[in-house]
């Protein structure tokens, strides 16, 4: 067993990284990745599987991810499980030390993997107490920081953690968005073919086509599109409605990413409103869902928690019926403030939050959870069904 280190000030022995509080508080550990520091939000996770994919997630953008799973690291990393080109998570802090892989897709470990893409990990903590600690308190400010020498300036670090601005108002889309159009080709992964295309009886060009606004994808979502017998063509947050439609859309996707909707929806919302005139079908999961409320005159808010997990019930109002979902969001559509001629689709059972929701008048619709299940559950892929059938 890991040693649990109780936060305190005084630094124990061998201690080779901390987590330092903007309060003062302290938590010692082992370290392991990059060596360095860096300030952000501490945030939970509950999967017990995927944490390549969570830790290249654009969604985790200045966060710091503390996972529940005991056991971290033990299948390695690979090439294939990335959900963006690099890690955006700032790092992550785990109970057990990281031991050796253990499994055939494995092409190297996953210490080795935080350190060469620069991301800093500590072993060691009760994450656990983590936990408890940002369902009492709230996600706290912090700084993550590991010296193989040991040597910190605590103060200095708990200044950084004090003074970070933090999530709210902070618009991160245009920072992990990217910078042009991209063509995607591809479906989903399988252990005979890997990422290979999707098949089409009917040739490639007689599949509709979405062009999906980038604003901090998971690449599993484009992957699923295909699977589900669309054409995507990516473009970037900061994109117009006249490059859009430039393209020649048969429907839009608003996809997921990390900040404050509302900051992000400054350039974002009328974008939107333009391409909800054209009547066209429009998808959107996680921040899409937010930008889409906001752009139907909706209000979001930062969460007290969040949700970040592959375990979340989710109830489907038409039937009653109970997804179970991925889920990676601080921020939240507000139920009280769903506006005339927008009825709500999925509500959370693990706390009455909205969950999704579509429009009266026209072909559009949103989920806050994640439907392309990476990593997490697979019942919600009948959403890309429906989507790419209203574009038919």
């Amino acid at each position: 067993m890991a040693d649990s280190r109780p936060m305190s000030i005084a630094q124990p022995p061998g201690a080779t990284a901390c987590l330092v509080f903007g309060d003062g508080r302290v938590a010692w550990g082992t370290g392991f990745g990059a060596e360095g520091s860096a300030v952000g939000e501490l945030c939970f996770h509950t999967a017990m599987t995927g944490y390549q994919e969570v830790m290249t997630d654009p969604s985790f953008a200045r966060q710091v991810v503390a996972f529940t799973f005991p056991h971290i690291g033990n299948v390695g990393a690979n090439d294939q499980d990335f959900e963006a080109d690099d890690p955006h998570a700032l790092g992550c802090i785990v109970r057990e030390a990281v031991s050796g892989p253990s499994n055939f897709r494995s092409t190297v470990g996953f210490a080795e993997w935080m350190a060469a893409h620069k991301r800093i990990g500590i072993s060691g903590l009760d994450t656990r107490a983590l936990t408890r600690l940002v369902r009492r308190e709230g996600p706290p400010n912090v700084v993550i920081a590991h010296s193989a020498s040991g040597e910190f300036d605590v103060a200095a670090l708990q200044r950084q953690a004090a003074e970070w601005p933090g999530l709210e108002g902070m618009d991160l889309a245009k920072e992990v968005s990217r910078a042009g159009l991209e063509n995607w080709s591809g479906g989903k992964w399988s252990l005979e073919l890997g990422f290979g295309a999707a098949g089409n009886e009917n040739g490639e060009g007689e599949r509709p086509h979405v062009v999906a606004i980038d604003y901090g994808a998971k690449r599993n979502i484009f992957r699923n599109l295909v699977e589900a017998g669309a054409k995507v063509t990516i473009v970037p947050a900061s994109a117009s409605f006249d490059e859009i439609m430039a393209l020649k859309p048969d429907g839009f996707f608003l996809s997921n990413g990390p900040g404050d909707p509302a900051a992000t929806g400054d350039y974002a919302v009328p974008v939107i409103r333009q391409l909800l005139e054209t009547k066209l079908p429009l998808f959107g999961i996680c921040l899409g869902h937010q930008l889409l409320a906001l752009a139907v005159g909706g209000r979001t808010s930062k969460m007290f928690q969040g949700h970040r997990g592959a375990n979340h019930p989710v109830k489907r109002i038409s039937d009653g019926a109970v997804e179970i979902t991925s889920m990676n969001h601080g921020f939240a559509v507000e139920r009280d403030g769903i506006p005339q001629g927008v009825r709500e689709t999925h509500v959370s059972l693990f706390d009455d939050s909205n969950c999704g929701i579509e429009l009266n008048d026209r072909p559009a619709f949103s989920v806050q959870y994640h439907p392309e299940a990476s990593p997490g559950p697979q019942d919600s892929y009948y959403l890309f069904e429906k989507f790419v059938g209203m574009m038919r």
